[in-house]
């Protein structure tokens, strides 16, 4: 297929209807096309949204184009390339696209408003160090962390560790649980370094060196000490990570759902699936982040509206993210489709969600109170346009130290060889 062909005929007649729309306009119009993909109904809250804002705005049309996410992945990339595209566009891998966007912090109505209620993220879309830019906003955050198979707890009679446990703590209780119900392991992570990157953090990895590289350090080997020795006594569930081979993606809610596993790692993009597959089968509760020796911290991530230089009207583009960006307006787009306020302002006071269920409604809560807890480094790591240097040989080389191909030191060693070798490749 042709890089600039949409992909369905729904889609093609959208841009039919709102080409024809445009031809009503007057003139003087501006006319904003939003490249737009959805999990959860984001788009159709966003075209609720554009019709506000146009009511406000007689001058300006929002044209919002409903696009599968593969589109934003695979085409849109090359149409920027090309110089063309949309005005505006949801998208996810933020770093790798930072050179097409447009910077609208000349059009905002209180740039201090962006920075105080945005400011962690905001460099998620910044080019480099220094830079001052807004770009764009993120329009939910996503947060990893543990799931937990309640009426296993119950069946055990053992509590629930509480909101500060340890990294150990949960081990140890989640065995008991295991051994006591006879499941087959207490624990397993999604197979991806991206889930891993939490616990070593919590665990002190700092992730950069001192000149702002990617380093693997204590922290981060005490985390691949752990998480080796627990598959190797037992505690985790092996199929997960030694199921596959390479660097490829497993999540482990297939295991979770089926009752194979005590507690799981996972994150808060989850909650609609565990809603839908899990049903009635048993009591599943989000828990908080577990603690390592210095910090209790998830990895953020999500999906970011960004502005783009393609655009003919950038003062448009700019007054409608503004507008999409205001607390109100947040709340009714992370409301309606459940999903984590990237606004820490909204964060901080919670967010209702009439559409969830009551286990989706208090994870949710879980997650977004969980969001206070991300260190630093979580964010950095986030924001880094070449984390994958380090991400993808983490799972590579983990799983041939779990299954016993090589030892924590070789997996150690050889994780930096590769993330060198990747970063040097990207930088060509």
């Amino acid at each position: 297929m042709h890089a600039f062909n949409f992909p369905t005929r729904a889609i093609w007649l959208s841009v039919v209807a709102a080409t024809a729309s445009v031809a009503a306009l007057p003139a003087s119009a501006a006319e904003v096309r939003v490249m737009c993909y959805q999990d959860g109904g984001e788009c159709d809250v966003t075209n609720d949204l554009a019709r506000r804002f146009e009511a406000n705005n007689p001058g300006t049309k929002i044209i919002v184009d409903v696009v599968p996410f593969k589109t934003i992945l695979e085409q849109l990339p090359v149409q920027l390339a090309a110089g063309e595209g949309p005005d505006i566009a949801r998208v996810t891998d933020l770093g790798g696209l930072t050179r097409f966007y447009l910077d609208i912090g000349p059009y905002l109505k209180d740039r201090k408003y962006w920075e105080a209620n945005f400011g962690s993220t905001l460099p998620w879309m910044r080019n480099k160090a220094g830079d001052k830019g807004i770009y764009g906003f993120m329009s939910q955050l996503t947060m990893t962390g543990p799931f937990v198979n309640k009426t296993l707890f119950e069946q055990a009679k053992i509590p629930l560790p509480g909101p500060k446990a340890t990294w150990d703590e949960w081990a140890d209780a989640a065995r008991k649980v295991a051994k006591a119900t006879q499941t087959p392991a207490a624990m397993a992570w999604d197979r991806s370094g991206h889930r891993f990157a939490g616990p070593a953090i919590s665990y002190g990895a700092k992730i950069f060196d001192a000149k702002g590289n990617l380093a693997l350090d204590e922290g981060y080997k005490t985390a691949v000490t752990k998480f080796v020795g627990w598959h190797k006594d037992g505690t985790m569930l092996k199929d997960v990570w030694g199921g596959s081979g390479g660097s490829s993606y497993a999540d482990a809610v297939g295991e979770f759902k089926n009752g194979r596993v005590v507690m799981i790692l996972s994150g808060s993009w989850q909650i609609n699936r565990m809603q839908k597959e899990i049903g009635n089968a048993f009591d599943w509760v989000a828990v908080p982040n577990p603690c390592g020796t210095s910090a209790c911290s998830g990895m953020p991530g999500g999906a970011g509206w960004v502005a783009l230089k393609t655009t003919k009207s950038p003062k448009e583009v700019g007054q409608f993210l503004d507008f999409m960006a205001q607390e109100a307006n947040v709340a009714e787009f992370v409301s309606r489709t459940n999903n984590i306020p990237a606004n820490t302002g909204l964060a901080k006071k919670g967010v209702p969600y009439p559409n969830a269920s009551p286990a989706a409604q208090a994870a949710l809560g879980v997650f977004t109170s969980g969001t206070a807890t991300v260190a630093p480094a979580a964010y950095a790591l986030q924001g880094y346009k070449y984390n994958r240097a380090l991400m993808l040989p983490t799972v590579t080389r983990l799983t041939q130290a779990i299954v016993g191909e090589i030892s924590v030191d070789e997996a150690i060693t050889k994780i930096g060889t590769d993330m060198t070798e990747a970063v040097k490749q990207a930088e060509k």
